[in-house]
């Protein structure tokens, strides 16, 4: 097992300040090295300036640790090759430090510059803050590189599952392209042939090219009842927030896809619930969208508990003989209905739409309820897919916090000869 030591990070890496250099050094046709002003001109892709410096003074070089030292200070990333880096970056490089290592350490300890960081026009850190960073490091680089290699392995599972959410909303956004406009066949369970492959499955409407055996339809021939409590409050009703325990849906707990209780909502009594959904309760499964603020964001109803349903929020009640919930759900969501639903809007300030508005909204439907059934379980098996990865990133990221609280300050040690962790 490594003892450990304290040190300044100005002992263990050279830190380099950012300058802007002279306009004569700029070269509009990429000679020299691409330059960095500051933590807005780097990001996971690195997304580069098309200007490039030659000043040799300022350089990051390859793997160097990034840092923001101009508001907002403390930004990280590493950089993936030479930079001229400007005045609102540093180059971090050890030199009797493990890199990766070191990496890690200041991530973790970043705060401690953030609340020294001060200035009147913006907050900023000079290289004296940097150099005197207090650190604890493991004496040796063998111990150092076992800390970094077992982040990195979270790390790696954390940027996998991150590339498999990325692929699955792109399989998403095709296969949505795909089921409003050419649909399922229910014998084969396959999707139509395009309209290229066999024209006579499809017959032109207003919308454009639709199946045959789809219509369209505006969206109130699909609703049996619309809930709306615009302008609705307790104290219009005579009665306050709170003495109970049912939710209430916003605006702001609806998102794109699920509602958010672990937002701030209000809680009701049932006297209250009585009098405000006179018209009926909330089912599993009922569509929601919000009106304004944002406009249009859209989710469902997630089980059979009462709710209220506040301001800014519609719900929908569906005719069942004519859609079911989750179709629904899946054809709001459509880039043509979203298109669709904007165009309808009104407002200078804040963007909402009217029921009137959105009851006129036009949209290509398929009448059969089995296909309705069939593509709604292909994009369900999709967002499943989708929530699954996020459940586990959410595991990686938890663990990866818990592993850098525990390994880069000795309260767990890694031991070198059995490949485990020791408490220190």
């Amino acid at each position: 097992m490594s003892d450990w030591k304290s040190v300044k990070l100005g002992d263990v890496a050279k830190i380099t300040m950012g300058q802007s250099p002279s306009s004569s050094t700029y070269n509009e046709f990429g000679y020299g090295l691409p330059f960095l002003q500051g933590c807005a001109d780097f990001g996971p892709k690195y997304p580069i300036k098309k200007v490039y410096c030659s000043d040799p003074l300022k350089i990051a070089e390859s793997n160097s640790i990034l840092i923001s030292v101009r508001a907002p200070v403390g930004a990280l990333n590493i950089a993936d090759t030479k930079y001229c880096i400007g005045r609102g970056l540093a180059g971090i490089l050890g030199t009797s430090v493990d890199q990766a290592f070191l990496n890690y350490l200041i991530s973790a300890n970043i705060y401690k510059l953030e609340s020294q960081s001060q200035g009147s026009t913006f907050a900023a850190i000079n290289s004296g803050d940097l150099s005197n960073l207090s650190l604890k490091i493991p004496e040796t680089k063998e111990t150092q590189r076992k800390i970094a290699d077992i982040l990195g392995t979270v790390d790696d599972l954390i940027e996998k599952t991150e590339a498999a959410i990325d692929k699955y909303h792109a399989i998403k956004a095709g296969m949505m392209q795909d089921l409003f406009t050419r649909g399922i066949d229910t014998q084969t369970g396959k999707l139509r042939p395009t309209i290229e492959e066999a024209p006579e499955l499809y017959k032109e409407s207003k919308l454009g090219w639709i199946p045959k055996e789809w219509d369209v339809t505006d969206f109130d021939d699909v609703i049996k009842e619309y809930f709306d409590f615009r302008g609705k409050t307790p104290l219009k009703l005579g009665m306050n927030w709170g003495g109970g325990s049912i939710k209430a849906i916003s605006a702001n707990n609806i998102e794109p896809g699920f509602i958010n209780f672990n937002k701030e909502h209000y809680l009701a009594s049932e006297d209250l619930y009585r009098a405000w959904m006179n018209h009926g309760d909330c089912s599993k499964g009922d569509v929601v969208m919000t009106s304004e603020a944002p406009l249009g964001v859209v989710a469902q109803i997630p089980d059979n508990n009462k709710y209220i349903l506040s301001q800014r929020v519609f719900l929908f009640k569906v005719k069942p003989s004519s859609i079911t919930n989750d179709y629904l759900y899946y054809l709001m969501n459509t880039d043509r209905f979203q298109n669709d639903l904007q165009r309808q809007s009104s407002g200078s300030t804040v963007t909402g739409i009217q029921q009137a508005r959105l009851a006129r909204i036009r949209m290509q439907l398929t009448r059969s309820l089995e296909e309705q059934l069939h593509i709604s379980k292909i994009l369900k098996s999709i967002d499943l897919g989708i929530s699954d990865n996020k459940e586990m990133l959410s595991k990686y990221k938890n663990l990866k916090h818990g592993l850098m609280a525990d390994l880069l300050t000795g309260k767990v040690r890694v031991n070198l000869n059995d490949n485990k962790v020791e408490k220190g």
